[in-house]
């Protein structure tokens, strides 16, 4: 239960980022150009990115060598003090460009704290599943964030029903941050709670008895650097179109083909639920028949169905719901068992923080640029603009399908050593 309720507080953070960016940039930023503020809103989304690397890099450090759980609760004090920090920011009109520049902080204790959130959780999860359920299980984690992006986009939805646009923009878009600040709080307290892996307490029992330290861990990344390249080539089409499908898409109805806020959001919960719908359908064939097949036809499926899914969207609040359920079913396939993949890709000495670092590259470089620049090509070049985005995705869709094909398969490998 604290992994799940620790993995949705952290991406309830993120997605309520992504999803009140409208009014947070008429709030934080100058109100002279309404189309700059947006895009400077979501560059800073994407500047949050950027810390993930070193936040991996120091959760990681700290998940390999004073153990999972002690980084799982690092992690989520982190974020939560970001969300806080957001909450009560101040307005641009009271102090002027200070206000960007504190979300600009806040964003980047996020960044951090997500870097070491995700690689931490999807470790102790797949050391803590039984080996021939490993993929079953591994969907909890985008299960759990998923559920996360759901309640703050519901939540979302309820706020723009209930109160009108001047109470939105005064205060509404701070509530979400609030309550997030307040559930990282709870989450902290049972994540105190967990008990250690079996395979972390062994090496740690192991290594004291040979009263050694062994390898450093830097030498043991750079000896397992295709292992990393293998995370990245997995991880750069699913954080794209994931990002994407999953939360920008809604924000991008809004502010560029000008649906409803209120339709565009519920639109965005319903086909989110599509989605945790299919996770565990997807994790428990690949226990049956392999990780490497199901990684394929995620992969070519939303390279093949992205320019027509996009095309389809038309500010219609039923084409965007059937547009995002689609492209969902065939991301959950990937979904649902990369964090079983990367596991099994690692040694237990350097399992979490060699995930976390290249993982974390990946995602700042292209996970945390796709919404920006998806609304940039639509702004900056139109209809055009949006298919060079499609093409992009695609791209970089096809790259993990070749990194997957080339992978050896690894359902029910023991992930002792």
């Amino acid at each position: 239960m604290g992994i799940g309720a620790g993995n949705a507080v952290e991406w309830f953070d993120w997605a309520i980022y992504a999803t009140f960016a409208s009014f947070i940039s008429g709030q934080l930023f100058s109100k002279a150009d309404a189309t700059s503020a947006f895009l400077a809103t979501m560059a800073i989304f994407a500047v949050g990115f950027v810390a993930r690397p070193f936040g991996g890099l120091v959760f990681g450090l700290i998940g390999d060598k004073v153990g999972r759980k002690a980084a799982m609760t690092f992690a989520v004090a982190l974020a939560s003090v970001g969300s806080l920090i957001i909450a009560i920011t101040p307005t641009y009109e009271s102090i002027g460009a200070a206000a960007s520049l504190i979300l600009l902080v806040a964003r980047l204790l996020q960044g951090l704290a997500h870097g070491g959130e995700m690689p931490s959780a999807q470790t102790y999860l797949a050391e803590m599943a039984p080996a021939p359920k490993r993929g079953l299980y591994s969907t909890l984690i985008y299960f759990s964030g998923t559920a996360g992006i759901v309640v703050g986009t519901l939540l979302g939805a309820i706020l723009t029903m209930t109160l009108s646009k001047e109470q939105m923009a005064g205060f509404g878009w701070r509530i979400p941050f609030a309550i997030g600040a307040l559930m990282g709080l709870y989450t902290l307290i049972m994540r105190s709670r967990l008990k250690e892996t079996k395979q972390f307490e062994e090496q740690k029992a192991a290594k004291a008895e040979l009263g050694t330290r062994g390898p450093s861990v830097f030498s043991q990344i750079v000896s397992n650097w295709r292992k990393a390249l293998q995370v990245i080539g997995l991880t750069v089409g699913l954080t794209v179109v994931y990002y994407i499908w999953s939360i920008s898409t809604p924000a991008y109805a809004i502010s560029t083909l000008k649906m409803d806020p209120a339709a565009a959001l519920w639109t965005g919960v319903a086909a989110n639920i599509v989605f945790m719908i299919a996770l565990p359908f997807w994790g428990k064939l690949s226990d049956r028949i392999g990780r490497r097949p199901v990684l394929i036809i995620s992969c070519v499926g939303a390279a093949a169905l992205q320019i027509p899914m996009a095309s389809f969207v038309r500010g219609e609040a039923w084409q965007l719901f059937i547009s995002m359920s689609v492209m969902l079913i065939f991301i959950a396939a990937s979904a649902s068992i990369v964090p079983a993949v990367y596991a099994e890709l690692f040694p237990t000495a350097i399992r979490t923080v060699g995930v976390a670092i290249p993982y974390a590259i990946c995602v700042a470089a292209f996970g945390g640029t796709a919404a920006f620049l998806q609304a940039g090509f639509a702004a900056w070049f139109g209809p055009a603009g949006a298919m060079a985005f499609s093409i992009y995705a695609m791209v970089l869709l096809l790259t993990s399908a070749v990194t997957a094909y080339k992978l050896p398969e690894s359902a029910g490998k023991d992930l002792n050593g």
